[in-house]
């Protein structure tokens, strides 16, 4: 039998909690021997992240105990929080003090970096018996990043091997030892806008004779040696991430390998990113991403072969041996994961972590890929519609939609099947995920076209397409939502004061203030802002025009504020000036601030009361029951 009931008031299997236990925040893996390591954001045990193995046999235990957490600060992102050694030496990064440790099989953790103030380290990486790692000394007056090797065993000891530019990342040791590859940026760039592949030869450990081998106006990623002369990495001079090779014995350019249109790269936010990997037998294993994510190997005449996989979001190739690959990624059909892929036999790909829904597929989503016309080209989203088996919606009544707006703002989504769409979608609330102007995955034009233009070109493209699927007669055009969080969550905000299209917006350390971000953010993001507005001084009147605050007078909808009391990136100032403009306009709101959630929420008790919180807001505001769930305290005072 099938209940017909209003939209957003249809009954389902999918609770908060169940969401959050099938959504495994996965921090990285490798093969170590003949096992399988991962890092796992715990979120029962304060979300700390610990590291996990997969024995032959099957059976996984936890390698990192209980009381240790692998998470790094570098960047505040993060990212290459722990690597091993061939013969299971665990190397993590502690999050309570940023030190590196070694933990051997049947052994305690040991500092193997001194305890020396705020020195964060990150991008860990094991390569032929030499431990590496990015550095990031906050000590002096600036922080200062360098590439460093840190001794294994004696005495505590950690070594500069390359450095003189702001950023660094991806160090990549060739066969013989002889030299190091590396990438490199400067303020005000991003790696995305601006990076260089660099080349020295070591000497005694250090590098000298530091070279820039790209061109250095692009966007270099990922070096990988092939011999000790050729090295593989991502650009992007034709608008396209791409791989290249070249030979740093001769002056001879670069060429590329076996080029498309489509993304082999994206925005290095988190530190040991990797896009492609290299086989054994010499063979190439890369993501392309237009769109949607594919896999595929590229041979030795640069012949491309697809791999049909259950992958096509978020894919990331974690590690490679032999004929084997780790990869994390989700798909249409199949929840976010760990997968275990032989190129050879890709139609056994086993889903290690996650990949796998506790509901049946009946409650999930079809995702439709949709474009609309905005004022500034094409917009790319995935509309998700209300999906729920047992009940349907009164004839002539339209659903609700959310419209979910990504971070970043150079992130990129594509078909997923997220247990947090479905939480929606099977109570009748439609969602509809966009990657606007400023997006990856479709080339740095489309990238591009936020900059100078955050603000503008991507409230223009959310609002057109929440206004294109009401044309359509696929949404309530009265009963559109939008939410998002940390740059998604000022593009809520920007949409609520700058367009009526949205009757409620959800901000989830959401900036309000650009000046004021400007001013207090970290040294990593600190010199953003002057790509995607301008820079300051020059463009101080265009931060004030931009930002949702200074025109609190335009704030007439209802909002729901999520916070993270030690937010590095956003800091809760932003949320609570917003909170206290709409008191002062009587708008309902409510603000929630959760204690020990920094930059994106990682606690079970979080999670799920954050995602019960936005259910319940929509009900409230839309008008339709939410049983089970808990009614947000709306107010229109501070």
């Amino acid at each position: 039998m099938v209940d017909v009931l209003p939209y957003g008031s249809w009954p389902s299997p999918l609770s908060a909690a169940d969401v959050s236990a099938a959504s495994p925040r996965l921090e990285g893996a490798r093969f170590v021997g003949d096992e399988v390591w991962w890092g796992q954001t715990v979120p029962a045990e304060g979300g700390r992240t610990t590291v996990r193995r997969r024995m032959p046999d099957g059976a996984v235990a936890d390698v990192l105990p209980t009381g240790w957490s692998a998470r790094s600060r570098v960047h505040e992102y993060g990212g290459g929080a722990w690597t091993a050694s061939d013969d299971g030496i665990l190397f993590f990064v502690e999050k309570s003090d940023q030190r590196v440790y070694a933990l051997p099989p049947g052994g305690e953790p040991t500092p193997l970096t001194p305890d020396a103030g705020d020195v964060r380290y990150g991008g860990l990486t094991w390569q032929r018996g030499m431990l590496l790692a990015v550095c990031e000394d906050h000590t002096g007056e600036r922080p200062a990043r360098r590439i460093v090797a840190i001794a294994t065993g004696g005495p505590v000891n950690v070594t500069a091997v390359a450095g003189g530019s702001d950023f660094v990342a991806h160090p990549a040791l060739s066969p013989d030892g002889g030299h190091l590859a590396w990438i490199a940026w400067d303020h005000p760039d991003m790696a995305w806008d601006r990076s260089r592949l660099m080349v020295g030869r070591l000497d005694d450990g250090v590098v000298t004779a530091p070279r820039t081998v790209s061109s250095g106006t692009t966007s270099a990623l990922q070096p990988q040696w092939l011999d000790d002369d050729r090295l593989v990495y991502a650009d992007d001079p034709t608008g396209r991430w791409n791989l290249w090779c070249r030979s740093i014995s001769t002056d001879a350019a670069a060429t590329p390998l076996a080029p498309a249109d489509a993304d082999t790269g994206g925005p290095l936010w988190v530190l040991g990113q990797r896009w492609y990997g290299v086989l054994g037998d010499g063979r190439i294993v890369a993501v392309r991403t237009h769109g949607d994510d594919a896999l595929v190997v590229i041979g030795p005449d640069e012949e491309v072969r697809p791999l049909v996989l259950p992958t096509t979001a978020g894919v990331s190739i974690e590690d490679v041996a032999g004929s084997r690959v780790l990869l994390t990624g989700a798909g249409a059909e199949r929840p976010a994961g760990l997968w275990l892929v032989d190129v050879d036999r890709p139609g056994d790909a086993e889903p290690l972590v996650g990949g796998t829904a506790p509901w049946d597929a009946a409650w999930l989503p079809q995702p439709r890929s949709v474009t609309f016309a905005g004022p500034h080209g094409p917009v790319h989203a995935y509309d998700y519609p209300p999906t729920n088996p047992e009940a349907a919606a009164p004839s002539g009544e339209l659903p609700p939609y959310v419209v979910f707006v990504h971070g970043g703002p150079t992130a990129h989504v594509a078909a997923a099947a997220s247990g947090k769409i479905a939480y929606f979608t099977s109570r009748g609330i439609g969602v509809l995920d966009v990657n606007y102007a400023g997006s990856s995955g479709y080339g740095r034009a489309y990238r591009e076209r936020l900059r100078g233009q955050w603000g503008i070109a991507d409230v223009d493209d959310v609002a057109a397409a929440a206004a294109g699927l009401a044309a359509e007669g696929r949404a309530d055009a009265a009963r559109l939502a939008i939410e998002g969080g940390s740059a998604g969550g000022w593009t809520v905000l920007s949409a609520l004061v700058r367009t009526d299209v949205f009757a409620a917006g959800i901000s989830r350390y959401g900036v309000g203030d650009a000046r004021t971000l400007a001013e207090d953010t970290h040294d990593f993001e600190a010199r953003y802002l002057d790509g995607l507005i301008g820079p300051l001084p020059e463009a101080d009147a265009v931060y004030a025009e931009r930002s949702p605050l200074t025109r609190p007078e335009r704030f007439r909808v209802p909002v729901l504020l999520l916070q993270g009391a030690e937010d590095e990136v956003v800091p809760p100032s932003q949320a609570e000036a917003i909170r206290d403009a709409l008191a002062a306009r009587g708008v309902p709101h409510a603000y929630v601030l959760y204690e020990g959630e920094g930059h994106g929420f990682r606690r079970t008790e979080t999670v799920v009361h954050a995602l019960e919180s936005e259910l319940a807001f929509l009900g409230q505001v839309f008008g339709f029951d939410t049983p089970g769930v808990a009614p947000v305290e709306l107010t229109t005072a501070p």
